[in-house]
């Protein structure tokens, strides 16, 4: 008789878990890794990287995952290889070869046609990507042959940084707005270029004021004894830490987990100077309650609350 190994219950967890994402991963990949490594219950991650792709991949575990939509909403950094005179079916490594040409620009050529990505521009999504169409990914069109019309999107490029030309690799830094394909940029730069151009690595370092250096590797969180592991997450908090706070008394605070809007006009409650998003606390504890919409007259609009009760 052969005896079952029981399956330990998964538990509750809360955080943010920086991680530095390893080529040949899929984001879903690495979040099941990740959420296997921390018995965890409930995680999501916070946008996708490719899998030829590494670097920054921020992961959302239990109340954390509210919160998920503002890195996708964020602005993104990356550095990136773009391999100028090779165009492939994916626009990256991945893909099967298209054409070969000969690569004869200079550095100045390439700076001057820099400029011309810098700021809003529109783009044509490409076919190997997760958007959909009838319910189904642009992939999967892509992989049975299939191309269709997509409509160009407007982006906005925040920085485009030389960084290096070693022919007929090109080193780049790139700021962008939410929605930017970095490997159509690659190539679109190599196509004004006249030579064609994919992308021969990505590594993203930056999603909103998240950044890469306070990331780990699965290896690293993998190495480590299981109760350690759960230090490493950040608090659900550090997604909004870029927001004003604001600090209610118990009454309020109370109030305020019932999705009551308040008015802290006439209240001792210290306001920021500006309206806008804020992330709201209980005074007596420090507990996070959520975020909220700080309004005209002091008027505080509950957005998403945090349950406090586990």
């Amino acid at each position: 008789m052969t005896t079952q190994i029981k399956k330990r219950p998964r538990v509750l967890v809360h955080g943010v878990l920086l991680l530095d994402k390893p080529v040949g991963f899929s984001s879903n990949d690495a979040l099941i890794k990740a959420k296997r490594f921390l018995n965890a219950m409930k995680a999501g991650h916070t946008g996708t990287l490719d899998p030829f792709a590494t670097g920054l991949l921020p992961l959302c575990f239990g109340e954390a995952t509210k919160f998920s939509q503002d890195l996708l909403e964020a602005d993104k950094t990356y550095t990136t290889v773009v391999h100028l005179g090779v165009t492939t079916t994916t626009g990256d490594t991945e893909g099967d070869v298209l054409e070969t040409k000969s690569v004869a620009v200079t550095e100045e050529q390439i700076r001057q046609v820099l400029t011309q990505f810098t700021g809003a521009i529109a783009q044509v999504p490409p076919m190997y990507s997760a958007l959909k169409r009838d319910g189904k990914p642009l992939y999967e069109y892509a992989r049975a042959g299939v191309t269709l019309e997509r409509e160009a999107r407007n982006v906005v490029i925040h920085e485009l940084e030389f960084l290096a030309y070693d022919a007929p690799l090109l080193s780049l830094k790139v700021k962008c707005s939410k929605g930017t394909y970095v490997r159509v940029l690659g190539e679109d730069i190599g196509a004004v270029l006249g030579c064609g151009a994919h992308l021969k690595e990505l590594r993203r370092i930056q999603v909103g004021h998240l950044v890469l250096e306070k990331s780990i590797t699965l290896d690293y969180l993998e190495s480590l004894p299981e109760e350690q592991r759960l230090a490493l997450l950040d608090p659900v908090d550090a997604l909004l830490s870029s927001f004003p706070s604001v600090h209610l008394n118990e009454e309020l605070a109370r109030r305020f987990l019932h999705g009551q809007r308040l008015a802290l006009g006439k209240e001792t409650v210290s306001l920021p100077p500006v309206t806008g998003r804020v992330r709201v606390y209980r005074d007596i504890d420090g507990q996070l309650l959520g975020s909220a919409q700080l309004q005209e007259f002091g008027i505080l609009a509950p957005e998403r609350l945090i349950n406090t009760q586990e």
